[in-house]
């Protein structure tokens, strides 16, 4: 059953609850739904259970400034519906109370058995994107409130490392969208590190160990908050001889880590996802990301929870990740095609959208996707195709005229994200589905291919920056008309998308 906020309005005895010793996403997503039922004529209780109520200097003045009405409790009389932000009804870190009903509203990965209806968005980078992306689609706008704006910003510039980790396009719209008050932030900001933190930063640098044929580092320190493992990062890229660093420390519950890239041909997102590949999670964006790896899926893996062996995992992760990637520059030269295979494109339908119906020529945009942001500036014969599941790529108007054909079919959009157009200088969003129509991918003069068996990045002629990942299994293909034109394409998408020539 899908979770709509206003599915709360039934209910007039609400306990709003997030986890023990919480955070600022905790505070933030709780004050955002108590927020919302006050709008409803509902006096919900915010609270927290724990040994302790919250200390720490910035939430606090959090709590203070944004008049966050929070309560620090041993005990509840059972409420007809208790609703945890941020947590997960009976995990460990949450103080368990008795109450008629229950709904779990979350970004964690799902730990157990949830309660129906509940919202569990784990590939969200906060709580209050959650939050956020709940309010909008009840038509409120987050911006009606300074106080709970900043308290949405904030716990999502927390919960990601200074938004190094945004782990959804909805992450980087809350983080464009929010109207807060500077001086908030600024405030919270200078109150965040503890005398004792600084301490932790300066002995972790000590502890270094750097690999010198890939040039990155790593590091491990003590139990800190990931603002202070986002610094310790921050500072190790800063040594010459390093690209690309990690800065880890080992919790109750798992690893905790922190990326950092320096350079163009590695994704710190990327990396933080292959870090963790499956023993937990990992994103953000090109400079900034971080992650999470749980402790019994360390061990499942026979590798015992402990300082010395984690160190060595990590390190074996990162000296693999760097020697088993290849890197190609499309553009540069005609490919050697001796070891692909033709393919011709199946007559399928697709989207596209032309540029110049978004934007005026000359304009900078990006264009956000669930694949990440593509910066390109409009021309009038500029077009965007709308792929098989929902993949973004641009296409010149001769290319689209020899592939495509129009079709006079209705156009439904195959993917999770619907993608926006964001003004770079104005800032204004943009819808794209509106704009988008039908059309038919024709075979054309096809392509050459070969199955991948390991990981390459290809910096394609549209975008000499950032790359495209292919991994085992995606394809790399050139175009037959023009074998300098090399890209990636996904292997769902090569399966249904093209045939082999006959030979």
């Amino acid at each position: 059953m899908k979770f709509h906020l206003k599915d709360l309005i039934n209910y007039r005895d609400i306990v709003v609850q997030c986890h023990d010793n919480p955070d600022a996403d905790a505070l933030a997503s709780g004050y955002a739904l108590v927020w919302y039922l006050k709008k409803q004529d509902i006096d919900a209780r915010f609270v927290y259970g724990g040994k302790e109520a919250v200390q720490k200097s910035n939430l606090l003045k959090m709590i203070d400034d944004l008049q966050i009405t929070v309560e620090h409790i041993t005990e509840l009389p059972e409420p007809e519906l208790l609703v945890t932000v941020d947590c997960q009804y009976g995990e460990s870190n949450v103080t368990k109370f008795d109450a008629g009903k229950v709904i779990v509203i979350d970004h964690h990965r799902v730990s157990g058995e949830l309660p129906d209806p509940s919202d569990v968005r784990s590939n969200y980078g906060s709580c209050s994107t959650v939050l956020y992306e709940l309010l909008t689609a009840e038509g409120l706008d987050i911006n009606e409130n300074k106080r709970l704006a900043t308290a949405l910003y904030y716990g999502l510039m927390t919960d990601t490392d200074n938004f190094s980790s945004l782990f959804h396009p909805a992450d980087r719209d809350l983080r464009d969208v929010a109207k807060y008050d500077q001086s908030d932030i600024a405030g919270f900001r200078g109150a965040n590190m503890s005398k004792e933190e600084l301490t932790i930063a300066g002995k972790a640098m000590q502890n270094a160990v750097y690999n010198d044929e890939y040039r990155y580092g790593i590091i491990e320190a003590e139990p800190c908050d990931s603002n202070i493992l986002g610094l310790i990062s921050d500072m190790l890229l800063e040594v010459d001889g390093v690209d690309t660093c990690v800065v880890y420390d080992l919790l109750e519950d798992g690893v905790k880590f922190s990326v950092r890239s320096g350079t163009k041909n590695t994704k710190a997102s990327e990396l933080a996802k292959y870090i963790a590949d499956d023993m937990g999670g990992g994103g953000g964006h090109l400079i900034k990301a971080g992650g999470f790896i749980k402790k019994d899926l360390i061990r499942k893996k026979g590798i015992p929870y402990a300082a010395d062996d984690i160190g060595k995992m990590l390190y074996e992760r990162l000296r693999k990740y760097h020697s088993e990637s290849e890197i190609i520059y499309a553009g540069q030269k005609e490919e050697d095609i001796s070891m692909y295979r033709h393919y011709t494109k199946m007559e399928v339908s697709v989207g596209y959208v032309k540029v110049t119906d978004l934007a005026k020529p000359g304009t900078g945009i990006m264009i956000r996707t669930l694949e990440g942001d593509v910066d390109v500036e409009v021309e009038e014969d500029l077009y965007i195709i709308l792929g098989v599941d929902g993949e973004i790529y641009p296409c010149r108007q001769k290319k689209f005229e020899s592939n495509y054909r129009f079709s006079d079919a209705p156009y439904e959009y195959p993917g999770e994200y619907p993608p926006v157009v964001v003004d770079n200088v104005g800032g204004e969003r943009i819808p794209v589905l509106p704009h988008a129509k039908s059309c038919i991918a024709m075979g054309g003069s096809g392509i050459y291919a070969r199955e991948l068996d390991h990981r390459v990045k290809v910096f394609t002629t549209w975008d000499t920056e950032k790359y495209y990942l292919g991994e085992e299994g995606d394809y790399l293909a050139v175009r037959a008309d023009d074998l300098t034109d090399i890209y990636i394409i996904a292997k769902s998408v090569f399966e249904r998308t093209y045939r082999l020539t006959e030979e």
